[in-house]
């Protein structure tokens, strides 16, 4: 699908400590209900999801609850699916601090998704198994979203004012140039497939192995450029609330967004989820799996998800940018509805590893053992050399800046940069 649909003019991220802060001062924000609905028609039977409702972020205490909803879709087998929905979520609460306030859970869970992709991507290709998956993965804490993706899954935000957001990015390589160009920089090749005579047919692709995508976990036969690094935006929704829309491509290469968040206005979720699936079928046929989520974050005194209101075009821009935007427009704040409004905390999608996990160096300062920031096993001093040795890097590589990584963990980030040409180490 085409990445025109989504806006590129953004507002400027609000820190996510102000949000908390506003609504501890100014009023009492009751948590809401989240609702959901599964859909799903299998054409190959690889497609996997993930539904885990009222986790909670400190064991046996339900004020720290949170849920998280994924989906898998799985390519060249369901080895790569079925190993991220069981162990990916593990992998990402593992990479954050044990007994955070809420605020610093949320901050710290964008960093935590890069870590447990890598983490659960580590873990998958040392099997030698060669099948790949996409990945969209949803953490809804309160009303803070978190959307973590890799590969051309997709979640959008329909809000109350009628206006649809994309909350990931399409790592397609026939429409994403910014990908295309770091694929062939790492070592990759980019083109469609040849036939016999010359010609050129089907979507571009990666060679070897032919992928049309340029982020997955797996795909261990394609290549490190191939990474597993997400693209990961937060936001905050008012309290009006909000549906989510998570699907596999099967859907969105047959309806656009505004398409299936229209075809399932005003339903229950668990009804939407199927109405979306037999649209994205009319529309074309059973071409491949098609998996739907549909879930609906509703305020505690609201049964389900109301209509979302006329759009008028005041009410459009005040949806889409908020108060900094009516502001501009020389609006009162005070008179901005919170219907609809969502304002984004985070988004960074970056492939570079030193660019998602921060410089801080986690050790213990009086063991002096370092955590590796990815698999986050602790490493003695006297068994690792230090951050910046020389023998951690090809001769092309910088002198590293981010946390403390182990060795295993540096060859991969070598790898993904093209900096290093190491296949897994695979354990029997």
């Amino acid at each position: 699908m085409s990445q025109t649909e989504v806006s590129r003019i953004k507002p400027p991220l609000v820190p996510l400590a102000t949000l908390i802060g506003r609504e501890l001062r100014n009023e009492r924000v009751e948590k809401p209900f989240v609702k959901y609905g599964q859909a799903a028609l299998a054409k190959k039977g690889e497609d996997y999801f993930l539904i885990k409702l009222d986790y909670h972020r400190i064991p046996g205490n339900p004020s720290t609850a949170f849920s998280v909803f994924a989906i898998f879709d799985g390519h060249n087998g369901i080895s790569a699916a079925i190993f991220a929905k069981e162990h990916l979520l593990g992998n990402v609460l593992s990479a954050i601090p044990q007994g955070a306030s809420r605020e610093k859970w949320l901050q710290a869970l964008p960093r935590a998704l890069v870590a447990g992709f890598v983490k659960t991507d580590i873990e998958f290709q040392q099997k030698g198994e060669t099948s790949g998956t996409t990945v969209t993965f949803v953490v809804i804490d309160g009303w803070t979203v978190t959307v973590a993706s890799v590969g051309d899954s997709r979640c959008i935000l329909d809000t109350q004012g009628g206006v649809v957001s994309l909350l990931t990015v399409d790592h397609r390589l026939e429409e994403n140039e910014e990908e295309r160009k770091r694929v062939t920089a790492s070592g990759g090749e980019v083109g469609r497939l040849n036939v016999f005579g010359g010609n050129e047919v089907g979507p571009l692709r990666c060679w070897p192995g032919g992928l049309c995508l340029s982020r997955s976990i797996g795909d261990t036969d394609v290549g490190e450029y191939i990474v597993p690094i997400p693209h990961v935006k937060q936001v905050k929704l008012s309290n009006a609330g909000g549906r989510l829309i998570i699907a596999s491509d099967g859907i969105w290469d047959a309806l656009s967004s505004d398409m299936a968040a229209k075809s399932c206005r005003g339903l229950p979720a668990e009804l939407a989820a199927k109405l979306v699936v037999k649209e994205a079928l009319r529309s074309r046929g059973l071409k491949d799996d098609t998996t739907c989520l549909v879930v609906d974050i509703i305020p505690s005194e609201q049964p389900i998800l109301l209509p979302p209101t006329p759009r008028t075009k005041q009410n459009v821009l005040t949806t889409l940018f908020g108060k900094k935007y009516q502001n501009s427009l020389g609006k009162s704040a005070n008179k901005l509805s919170a219907v609809g409004v969502v304002e984004e905390l985070f988004e960074e999608g970056s492939a570079m590893l030193a660019e998602r996990l921060g410089k801080d160096l986690a050790s213990d300062p009086n063991s002096g053992i370092f955590k590796c920031a990815v698999c986050q096993v602790d490493q003695p001093p006297n068994e690792n050399l230090p951050m910046n040795s020389a023998p951690f890097f090809s001769p092309s590589s910088k002198p590293w800046e981010g946390p403390f990584l182990c060795a295993t963990c540096r060859r991969k980030k070598d790898a993904m940069e093209g900096k290093r040409a190491t296949k897994p180490t695979i354990t029997v």
